[in-house]
């Protein structure tokens, strides 16, 4: 095989075997020996899924993937920070052609396609590892409860999660369902079936960092006093940020605006008498306007 004239194939024909293997079931796995990609491994060179297998850890029963709208946002993903932490490889799916030809092709060399942003991503853990993690979970259970009960339906349950190592939170979608990136796809169909959308938009799961510190501070806040106008603002605020940093895109821009500004109003200590000072203002002018006509009525 020359490398070169490869890279030109593959460059004006990806597509045809990528749309192959979302049609072709019978070649499906011939077609898949074409595939090209980056990886958090391969640099600026493309690997197939061969190369890949070819380096996979011992231990190592899956092969790991992520979609996205680039190279560079998926490579900065907080998604990817635990495996990276492990050393495995992660395949980089960009091109949105990609989420069609994945959903059918489900595993290679007897190897299971996992996806890094879904529910299902799991790893070995010894028993000291299992005891800490049942430990996490049931300590971090009522802070749980809290965010699931101020988020309501825009989460479908809270839980301490094993991916995430520098960030405090991530939105991880159903195994079956559209991920971040497929939703962000069909939303852009001029076309597209508003009714199928509703059904297929991922229901999201969110994965807390029990070790991350403003998980823990978070949770301090929390057992104190859990009606606290400031921690219902911060879980929202979290919500919101893991929206954006998982390839969601914001349901309430405006009001993730307004929550920014008064972070940095408190960084700045300002205080929020000002607008305490003009909240009576608008019921003074009702009163005026309620006592006008009644002011020209005792004239006569």
């Amino acid at each position: 095989e020359n490398k070169e004239d490869f890279k030109k194939f593959y460059e004006q024909f990806s597509k045809n075997i990528k749309l192959g293997i979302h049609e072709d079931s019978a070649n499906r796995q011939k077609l898949a020996d074409f595939l090209r990609y980056h990886t958090s491994k391969s640099g600026e060179e493309m690997a197939s899924l061969k190369e890949y297998v070819s380096r996979m850890k011992p231990e190592q029963k899956e092969i790991f993937y992520i979609t996205g709208e680039s190279r560079s946002t998926v490579a900065n993903s907080p998604f990817l920070e635990a495996l990276k932490k492990k050393d495995y490889e992660v395949i980089y799916m960009v091109d949105p052609i990609d989420e069609y030809s994945v959903q059918q092709l489900k595993d290679y060399d007897g190897k299971k396609l996992r996806s890094c942003t879904k529910e299902g991503l799991t790893f070995d853990e010894n028993e000291e590892e299992k005891k800490k993690r049942e430990e996490e979970k049931a300590k971090f259970e009522p802070l749980c409860k809290l965010v699931k009960d101020v988020l309501g339906d825009k989460v479908e349950k809270v839980i301490p999660g094993t991916r995430v190592i520098d960030s405090p939170c991530v939105l991880v979608t159903g195994e079956y369902g559209w991920t971040a990136n497929m939703e962000r796809i069909m939303k852009a169909q001029a076309l597209r079936d508003a009714s199928m959308s509703s059904y297929m938009v991922s229901k999201k799961t969110m994965e807390i960092n029990p070790r991350h510190s403003i998980i823990i501070e978070l949770k301090k806040k929390a057992d104190a006093d859990s009606s606290d106008k400031t921690v219902k603002d911060l879980i929202w605020l979290l919500y919101e940020t893991a929206l954006l940093t998982s390839g969601f895109s914001l349901d309430d821009p405006t009001q993730f605006g307004s929550r920014i500004h008064r972070m940095i109003k408190l960084g700045l200590s300002i205080e929020e008498e000002e607008k305490k000072e003009d909240e009576p203002m608008p019921p003074l002018q009702e009163t005026k306007k309620e006592g006008a006509p009644a002011a020209s009525g005792t004239t006569p």
